[in-house]
């Protein structure tokens, strides 16, 4: 039965569809863009000091709806300058619902737009082949380290690329999120034994202070309501399933064992709580800000 399993990844169709209803049943944009509008400008601050043209790079930026957000609040503190944007995103409906909403934004006249239909590792590869000597003033990395081998090696890589005064900014789940708690709980069993998409705040700040690097971080609370899961037969709620075990058909194919643990796990404190005959998973996040510049001892 265990062979049954497939990875949501693989499946991208399905994965959309599971995202999206993520995304409705979430404040997960909500809270990026409370963030954005609130917190991020005075950290835009010293990115565009003094310059009249920024470089940006979008690591896993999708279909670039918190990408445009942050070049509103960049354009509006910084009004006078110009940005190279490179988009990196392997997904092409991603990239394509990107392009149309550039093409229906108006007033992105100050930004030239790369596309790159790349993974992150694949975009470093290039890079270095190339020999590219360009550095950038701003990166950022939304909820995107769960999806490559090497999260360390994918930090250091692009913030190897950082100008002086430059941020990388990543946002992920924290490690007191519902979601590291399943996964850490049913690791073997989702992702036989590998690693899978386990990767919090805590795990990249260990790797930070190892290396000395200077950085800032922000919690971010947030909730999805996945009351459908516990309604048998439900296809949101099957989807929602699917996206928190990272599973294709997961109510349909787990073994009934593992679907009873999970599903009961879900409504335990560690993940969830229940308020009038609703369950609210814990989806807390948290952004680091990371800076060029290491931290003086």
């Amino acid at each position: 039965m265990a062979s049954l399993l497939m990875n949501l990844v693989n499946d991208d169709s399905r994965y959309q569809k599971s995202f999206q209803l993520f995304l409705e049943r979430s404040s997960e944009h909500q809270c990026m863009q409370d963030f954005i509008h609130n917190i991020l400008p005075d950290i835009l601050t010293s990115v565009g000091d003094g310059k009249s043209h920024l470089n940006v790079i979008g690591v896993g930026s999708g279909a670039g709806e918190m990408d445009l957000e942050i070049f509103s609040e960049l354009h509006q503190k910084h009004p006078g300058v110009t940005v190279d944007n490179e988009v990196v995103e392997p997904n092409s409906q991603q990239l394509h619902n990107y392009k149309a909403a550039v093409s229906q934004k108006p007033g992105l006249y100050y930004i030239k737009f790369t596309w790159n239909q790349t993974t992150a590792s694949e975009f470093e590869e290039h890079w270095k082949e190339k020999k590219m000597t360009k550095k950038a003033d701003f990166i950022h990395m939304i909820q995107m380290l769960y999806f490559v081998k090497d999260p360390e090696a994918t930090i250091n890589f692009f913030h190897s690329l950082l100008n002086k005064n430059g941020k990388l900014l990543i946002i992920q789940m924290t490690a007191t999120s519902g979601w590291e708690k399943l996964w850490q709980k049913y690791r073997n069993q989702l992702f036989k034994g590998e690693r899978g998409p386990c990767v919090t705040t805590g795990d990249i700040k260990t790797i930070l202070d190892s290396k000395g690097l200077s950085y800032q971080s922000y919690e971010l609370p947030s909730e999805m309501d996945i009351t459908k899961c516990f309604t048998e037969g439900d296809e949101k709620g099957e989807l929602l399933l699917d996206f928190l075990t990272q599973l294709v058909n997961f109510s349909q194919t787990a073994p009934a064992e593992l679907k009873a643990g999970v599903l009961d796990f879900l409504r335990q404190p560690d993940c969830s709580v229940e308020s009038n005959g609703q369950v609210i998973f814990n989806n807390t996040m948290e952004v680091i800000v990371i800076n060029q510049l290491r931290r003086v001892c």
